[in-house]
């Protein structure tokens, strides 16, 4: 009797596993390749059934610094990179009307 080999292939790399993904406002983007944002929560009080808001702050790491405050963005769960930093920027969904007219802002002329 023949013994056969079976070769195993495995998974393409880029489906590694199912990584949470959130949306949210950009808060704070005073810390260097760091924002924070904070993403509300609804859900139903358990005993009222009552609909109610919740905020938590996560911090989100941002290679480019190309988010701003204010802007609505989509962040993606990744591994620890420092002790509170475990989100990553995956895409500015919305660009908030204060940022922009932070960029267009007139420097004035010296009198």
């Amino acid at each position: 009797m023949a013994d056969t080999v079976e070769t195993t292939t495995t998974a393409p790399a880029e489906k590694i596993g199912h990584r949470t993904e959130k949306i949210g406002l950009v808060t704070s983007t005073k810390m260097d390749k760091t924002i924070v944002v904070s993403v509300e929560m609804r859900k139903a009080h358990p005993k009222y059934r009552r609909v109610v808001k919740s905020n938590k702050k996560f911090y989100a790491h941002d290679e480019q610094n190309s988010a701003r405050v204010g802007d609505q963005v989509r962040i993606r769960e990744s591994r620890p990179l420092s002790k509170l930093k475990r989100w990553t920027l995956e895409e500015i969904v919305r660009r908030s009307a204060l940022s922009q007219l932070a960029d267009t802002k007139p420097v004035a002329a010296a009198k």
